[in-house]
C-alpha cells in the first residue's frame, strides 16, 4: 500500500516537474501560495521522501512476491 502511495506522489511530482520544464507552470507553487509557501514546501517534502522510498523499489527481490500471489490464486 505504502508503495503505490508513493508511485503516485512520485507522478505527480513528474508531472509538476514536467509542467514546470513544458509551461513554465508551477502547479505547487500555484496551490501552495509561491514556492516559499508553508503548503508548497510541505508538498515539495512529501514528494522528495516519496522518492526516496521509491529507490527502495530498484533493490527489491519482486520474484517471491509473485511466487506468493499465484499461490494464493490457485488455493
Amino acid at each position: 500500500m505504502l508503495d503505490k502511495i508513493a508511485l503516485t506522489l512520485l507522478i505527480i511530482g513528474g508531472l509538476n516537474w514536467g509542467s514546470i520544464g513544458i509551461f513554465q507552470f508551477d502547479l505547487v507553487a500555484f496551490i501552495g501560495g509561491g514556492q516559499n509557501g508553508v503548503i508548497s514546501r510541505i508538498i515539495y517534502i512529501v514528494v522528495a521522501l516519496a522518492a526516496i522510498w521509491c529507490i527502495s523499489l530498484l533493490f527489491r527481490d519482486t520474484d517471491d512476491t509473485v511466487v506468493k500471489d499465484r499461490n494464493l490464486v490457485n488455493s
